[in-house]
């Protein structure tokens, strides 16, 4: 074949690596690709892309615990994949490539988790065919994709539900549970870029798989053969159901928890300037809005869903700009609070009106803490946590959420437990508590919510509030991922329980620094993509745990705690699971933590600052300045490590 003699030689000559010369020529010799993947490999060839064919080929797509992310549009698209564009911009086809997501690692994405969910339930003695609900986003080829997986999941003899249109990854969250299925699959890939997307994956529980099942699904995905994936590449969606307008009214009912005291909204009304990017927000955020009588406008440019995020440069409300026509359109209206959400509505920003009339954007730390605290002082004058608090109540965090939420928690009496970056760490503790509760009250989950509060408090652990610094909240324990749709509820009813008590949000922020300390947080992003960026990530973790820094800034390191390596327990005594993430202190109180992003080409440093300068505008400008030091300092050294 002359495609593999020409990648043989490409890669003897060095403009390809030998694992992208091996994957390409295995996916070739297989002979399962149709007659345009293999003509838009040859183009790539003949047009000596060879960065291109690195790119889609340097590895195997991952599936990772929770699913896989990639490219679905490449940097460069041969005319094959092209074909007729939609009115979208969307290719005919998704990019061929081992290390992208395309119909070929769809098929065996879900054919791998179809079988470990039919040996799961055979291994209960439960014979049954195993069911799942799929959800998707607006980008490209989400609807497609899911689409493709429903009709997988029923040609091999399972029951398959899917959504009539995009919806938001808490609600396929929910709907897991209200249709008991045995899985879930939400395509998305949250606020990345346009040409990226995602196949995620929930167990039972409708949370993100965890261990034991993630290593068996993986397992299972990797033993899928390339000769399986033919026969499912055509859709039939005869044998699919949708999911019924009865549990998509649930859901949205279920939405009310979020809100302690409807009254609140009602005496004290704030104005409210909402936009879902583009995404999948509107679908429950616009009704649930109105259920409560909020007064709202929504950025109506930016509520047509559309995968090529057209109006902002990144569909991500944790950036500045993706807020620019909401706030132009809040100033207008004289909004108090401006909320953004992502394409798959997990994750909102907050803006707010200041004195002066412009808008001040908050960090998903400040947002998380200013919600903790007032769902803890709330909750303790509604009479739902006891004034002395209760060690039967906690928050959940992550560990790169800010400390300040800690010191919230331990000064109210109650508990806060850290979990490792994403959300599936904090949602695996619900599951302990609601099975814990469980074992005294069978039907739990079938109470309202105040009902279960008071269950909880009196023989468990009640979950108060939980939330990561990348802008995800969660409300109660009906859903078992972060939820922009309650977050977007519980930010409302905080600005207007802020109003009743004659105070701005920003003083109501201050207030809480001063109560309990003054804490500053920041996130250094390096973005190094590609098989090269790949190795240069790789490569700082490496050197950062062989070598860990002693010295920062004349600042000495007090110790260095290794995630993947060192045995931790969190406070509910449960072993934090191996990962490469390292924490380090200093003696001056500074605190970094590293990683790499599970969902990006990215090495992220989490810088957190504290100090005790009594004054609050010299202790904000002494933490600042320490910040900006420390991320000019890791930046250098991060790049110097990377051999950049």
């Amino acid at each position: 074949m002359e495609i593999i003699e020409a990648i043989k030689s490409a890669a003897a000559q060095g403009k390809v690596t030998p694992a992208t010369a091996e994957n390409i020529c295995e996916w070739l010799e297989a002979n399962f690709l149709p007659q345009w993947a293999t003509e838009s490999v040859a183009e790539l060839v003949q047009t000596e892309s060879w960065e291109e064919l690195n790119d889609r080929f340097f590895k195997k797509i991952a599936f990772g615990t929770g699913g896989m992310r990639g490219r679905t549009i490449g940097k460069v698209t041969p005319t094959t994949e092209a074909g007729t564009r939609d009115n979208l911009g969307t290719p005919e086809h998704p990019a061929v490539g081992t290390a992208y997501l395309n119909d070929f690692n769809i098929v065996r994405a879900t054919v791998g988790l179809f079988r470990y969910v039919s040996k799961y339930l055979k291994s209960l003695g439960d014979n049954r065919p195993p069911k799942i609900v799929i959800g998707h986003d607006v980008r490209h080829f989400s609807a497609h994709f899911g689409k493709l997986a429903a009709s997988i999941w029923a040609k091999l003899g399972g029951e398959a539900y899917i959504f009539d249109g995009p919806r938001s990854t808490p609600q396929l969250s929910f709907t897991i549970r209200a249709l008991k299925t045995d899985a879930g699959i939400v395509i998305t890939a949250s606020h990345n870029p346009s040409h990226d997307n995602g196949f995620k994956c929930y167990f039972n529980d409708g949370a993100q798989v965890v261990s034991p099942h993630a290593e068996g699904i993986i397992d299972e995905v990797n033993s899928v053969a390339l000769a399986d994936i033919p026969q499912f590449l055509k859709i039939d969606l005869s044998a699919v159901n949708p999911v019924p307008a009865t549990i998509e009214e649930k859901y949205l009912s279920d939405l009310e928890c979020a809100v302690l005291d409807p009254e609140t909204l009602k005496k004290f009304p704030v104005k409210v300037c909402y936009t879902n990017i583009h995404g999948t927000g509107d679908v429950m955020i616009v009704p649930a809005l109105k259920r409560f009588g909020v007064n709202f406008e929504v950025v109506e440019e930016q509520r047509v869903h559309d995968g090529r995020f057209p109006t902002v440069k990144s569909p991500n409300p944790e950036n500045a700009e993706a807020f620019t026509l909401a706030l132009a359109k809040a100033k207008k209206i004289g909004a108090e609070i401006v909320l953004g959400t992502d394409p798959d509505n997990d994750r909102v920003g907050l803006a707010v009106r200041v004195p002066d009339g412009s808008y001040v954007l908050y960090s998903g730390n400040q947002t998380g803490t200013m919600l903790t605290a007032f769902r803890i002082e709330r909750m303790t004058e509604l009479g739902i946590l006891p004034q002395t608090g209760t060690s039967r109540a906690t928050i959940i965090k992550t560990f790169v959420t800010s400390p300040l939420q800690d010191a919230i928690a331990e000064k109210n009496g109650i508990r806060c437990v850290n979990a490792l970056t994403g959300f599936k760490w904090i949602v695996a503790k619900l599951k302990k508590y609601q099975e814990s509760i469980e074992k005294l009250y069978p039907e739990y989950m079938q109470l309202p919510w105040r009902e279960r509060a008071k269950k909880q408090l009196e023989a468990g652990t009640f979950f108060v509030v939980g939330g990561e610094e990348s802008y995800g909240y969660l409300h109660s324990d009906s859903v078992r991922d972060k939820d922009a749709n309650g977050a977007v509820l519980m930010v409302v009813e905080m600005a207007s329980w802020v109003k009743s008590k004659g105070m701005t949000i920003p003083e109501f922020l201050d207030s809480i620094y001063k109560k309990y300390g003054y804490f500053s947080e920041s996130l250094l992003n390096i973005v190094l993509e590609g098989a090269k960026g790949a190795g240069q990530i790789k490569q700082i973790l490496s050197s950062l745990r062989a070598n860990p820094p002693v010295e920062i800034l004349g600042k000495k390191v007090v110790s260095f705690m290794d995630f993947g390596r060192d045995e931790i327990k969190d406070s509910d005594g449960d072993t934090i699971p191996k990962e490469d993430f390292y924490f380090f202190a200093l003696d001056n109180g500074m605190r970094i933590a590293v990683r790499g992003s599970g969902t990006e080409p990215k090495i992220k440093f989490y810088i957190f600052a504290t100090t005790t300068e009594p004054d609050l505008n010299k202790a904000k400008a002494e933490a600042a300045a320490a910040i900006e030091d420390m991320k000019k300092f890791l930046h250098a050294d991060a790049l110097s490590r990377a051999g950049i």
